[in-house]
């Protein structure tokens, strides 16, 4: 059990933020077990022929990055974000600069009992995910980065009008928020308790974590990086259904197009998933905003848009009949 003591200082600096380094490294996990992210298949299918044809040695350093037996991370690989929307260059490099003797002291903390893997050096590994990177996460970014800001957007919505106390509770189901202790439960074999102090928490949504999880040592910056939502609508190309009457009044291009909105999404998003192009799908949000049906909001580099309660009760009412 791992527990964040927080004051109310600490709540009110509750921070949320993305990393593209811990989608990168996380994505591991996906690849060694993947009867356990059968959402994600999609991409473990194209990722592993992608990865057949590259250089072996390009990749070697990936190999030993999980400990045997839990899987865990050093954690040097996924340092807390800085900022809020990082850049995969600076995170790298934050793990290209880490002193040899702390990135060992991570493999020792996570492999155990095991040998340690023949690279440890963080310049070599650092240049392994690169590649990777370039390789498995890149190409997907776009609509990967565009889940992860609706996700931002939710919990942000769900801060102003809960409170923190209702953000912390929803991130796993496990976890607990009570007399200003955040209690979550990562592993059996891993435990402590710490006072934020000052030094802020950080809540970061993932897409290829299957529950909430936090840094390995007591002493690293306090952060949650917890499952985002949405994440099995990641890899999806079908459009929905258009349903019920609402089809009748404002057609059945518009009807789907609404209905495949259920979280902020972009319009290249909206647009990879509705097989169309993305100034179709302007042309088609630019009509729904104006008839009050959508809202609109931005979260970085992405306007996403969102149904607004009047569209909720719309699609509800049509599909009731």
């Amino acid at each position: 059990m791992i527990t964040y003591r927080l004051g109310v200082n600490d709540l009110a600096d509750t921070r949320f933020a993305y990393s593209p380094l811990l989608e990168t490294v996380t994505s591991l996990w996906a690849l060694r077990w993947p009867e356990r992210y059968v959402l994600h298949l999609p991409w473990i299918r194209r990722t592993r022929a992608a990865l057949a044809e590259a250089p072996r040695d390009r990749l070697a350093a990936l190999d030993g990055l999980l400990s045997p037996d839990r899987g865990w991370l050093p954690d040097f690989l996924t340092p807390r974000p800085e900022t809020p929307l990082p850049d995969f260059a600076e995170e790298l490099r934050r793990v290209q600069e880490t002193p040899t003797a702390s990135a060992v002291a991570d493999f020792r903390t996570v492999y155990g009992r095991h040998p340690l893997p023949p690279v440890m050096a963080p310049p070599v590994i650092a240049e392994a995910l690169r590649f990777y990177w370039h390789l498995a996460i890149e190409p997907h970014w776009p609509r990967m980065r565009a889940l992860l800001e609706a996700d931002l957007l939710y919990r942000a919505r769900l801060l102003a009008r809960d409170g923190a106390a209702a953000v912390l509770a929803e991130l796993d189901r496990r976890a607990r928020f009570a007399d200003g202790e955040y209690r979550l439960h990562v592993s059996h074999a891993l435990h402590y308790d710490v006072p934020v102090a000052g030094r802020g928490l950080w809540l970061v949504p993932a897409l290829f974590l299957p529950q909430a999880v936090s840094p390995v040592s007591p002493s690293r910056p306090p952060t949650v990086a917890y499952p985002a939502r949405g994440i099995a609508t990641l890899w999806e190309t079908s459009p929905p259904r258009p349903v019920g009457a609402v089809v009748d009044l404002i057609g059945a291009a518009r009807a789907g197009l609404l209905a495949a909105i259920e979280a902020p999404t972009s319009t290249s998003d909206l647009a990879r998933r509705l097989d169309v192009t993305p100034s179709a799908v302007s042309q088609h949000l630019g009509v729904l905003l104006r008839t009050g049906l959508l809202n609109r909001v931005r979260a970085g580099r992405v306007v996403l848009y969102a149904r607004t309660e009047l569209a909720e009760r719309l699609l509800h009412d049509s599909v009731d009949e």
